[in-house]
């Protein structure tokens, strides 16, 4: 049985370690590979890649495609119309979102049970799952934080549809208050020379990236002792969830945590 992760850059993605890691723990013999998939070529690559092909892990650009392609949807990629993964089923692609449930045990894992406001570097597919995954723990209030605010319009309705306040904010005006949980969503050069100000204004601190590793959002959080959760927490959860769909078999996540941590190492 075959599966792979489809995005656009793909080189620097850890799931083919990660899931490869899950099969051999579970004595599984399956293949897990990586394939380098632009914006709208989604559907013509999954419509050829079909037969023998058990499912796919999504990643930037094409989550929002993804959610497109199901012919079922779970709950959370109804409501945000973002998937991360895609799973054969009758003919045709079952949708889910590992992200949100990932999230959420991720920040779980690390004593964070609830918060009420989230400030979001970023304003992607990701960050819509994100701010889901918030309003699971009790989230009322969302603050994007973006370079270009007219790009944030389609996420920012996403999450208003969720039932949360959103309010849009250029990425580099001062902050004012803080806020329960900081997610960042964008690279470490978007935030290089403020990060200690983002975290000092967060109780915790969740980024989402982890190249290159350790960030810079990481290294400030870890000096000033703030609660953190890292992007291959998230990779090891919502990729747990992703094994479970594919395989039915349930695998720890320190396994895929492990796994990425030795990748990264050799690079």
């Amino acid at each position: 049985m075959r599966c792979a992760v489809l995005g656009s850059p793909i080189a620097h993605s850890l799931s083919p370690a990660m899931h490869r890691a899950a099969y051999a723990t579970l004595g599984l013999e399956w293949s897990y590979g990586a394939f380098d998939v632009a914006e709208g070529e989604l559907r013509e690559f999954v419509s050829e890649h079909r037969e023998g092909w058990r499912g796919y892990s999504v990643t930037a650009p094409l989550k929002r495609e993804a959610a497109a392609l199901g012919v079922t949807r779970d709950a959370d990629v109804q409501a945000l119309g973002v998937a991360n993964t895609l799973v054969a089923h009758d003919g045709g692609w079952a949708a889910h979102n590992t992200d949100v449930p990932g999230a959420i045990n991720a920040l779980r894992e690390v004593g964070i049970d609830a918060v009420e406001s989230v400030r979001i570097l970023g304003a992607g597919a990701t960050a819509a799952s994100l701010a889901l995954a918030a309003k699971r723990l009790g989230a009322a209030r969302v603050e994007l934080r973006v370079r270009e605010e007219a790009r944030a319009a389609t996420t920012a309705r996403a999450i208003e549809s969720l039932g949360l306040a959103v309010s849009i904010v250029g990425l580099h005006v001062d902050v004012a208050e803080t806020d329960d949980l900081l997610v960042s969503t964008v690279p470490g050069s978007a935030v290089a020379g403020h990060e200690h100000a983002w975290v000092g204004a967060a109780d915790a601190v969740f980024d989402v990236v982890y190249d290159p590793w350790p960030t810079v959002l990481m290294r400030s959080a870890q000096s000033d002792g703030t609660p953190l959760v890292s992007g291959l927490d998230l990779l090891a959860h919502q990729a747990v969830l992703q094994v479970d769909l594919m395989t039915g078999e349930v695998v720890d996540p320190q396994v895929l945590r492990d796994a990425a941590l030795e990748a990264l190492a050799s690079r």
